[in-house]
């Protein structure tokens, strides 16, 4: 078995290192008789996914570079929430790479409780989606009740400014440019002006 050992500290713990995680992670891979082929190491906050070493790690699991990911403790991994962790849990088992947890041997992929663990943190994961659900419809009847106006606000287009640039023979797609909008919006835009013109009385508008 080729495995890879992933440790992170927070930034926010002043003065530590991975290396004691890596040391206990080194030794235990030598008594499972496993090969260690990769180390990855983060100085980062669990709660971001863009973690350098995290991305490293999991770039080499897409890639089957090891056979299994072992970690310190599951909040090591990833302290991004049960529905971010269950997804990097499945993602690993998808890429036929198994985990194990140094300081939580139930949660080991290969072990008895393995589908268990998953089936847990699936469960919690749909309560957390569940409630971000709750909380944006809740936050979006409040803005209704307070008269806020929901999506994005609609772009206002100067029609007659559309006419003059079409006039002075600017391309759709230029007067687009010239105006922050598509190519079909200024085409409406100089039908609808034309049209406007066409229905006003002679004098006005000029």
């Amino acid at each position: 078995m080729k495995a890879a050992l992933y440790a992170r500290v927070s930034t926010d713990n002043k003065g530590q290192t991975p290396d004691n995680q890596l040391e206990d992670l080194r030794r235990f891979a030598e008594t499972q008789g496993w090969q260690i082929v990769a180390e990855f190491a983060d100085y980062e906050s669990g709660s971001k996914a863009n973690r350098p070493q995290f991305q490293a790690m999991l770039s080499a699991a897409s890639r089957h570079e090891f056979d299994v990911l072992v970690f310190w403790a599951l909040d090591r991994l990833t302290r991004e929430g049960a529905l971010k962790t269950l997804e990097v849990l499945n993602q690993l088992a998808h890429w036929g790479v198994d985990y194990r947890s140094y300081t939580e041997s139930y949660i080991d992929s290969a072990g008895p409780f393995g589908e268990a663990i998953i089936a847990l943190l699936a469960t919690i994961a749909k309560q957390e989606r569940l409630r971000l659900q709750e909380r944006v419809k809740a936050g979006l009847a409040r803005a209704r009740r307070e008269g806020r106006r929901l999506g994005r606000p609609a772009k206002v287009i100067d029609r007659y400014r559309v006419v003059e640039l079409r006039r002075r023979g600017l391309s759709w797609r230029r007067i687009g440019v010239e105006l922050g909008i598509t190519s079909a919006a200024a085409r409406r835009a100089y039908s609808a002006a034309r049209g406007h013109l066409a229905e006003m009385p002679v004098g006005e508008g000029t």
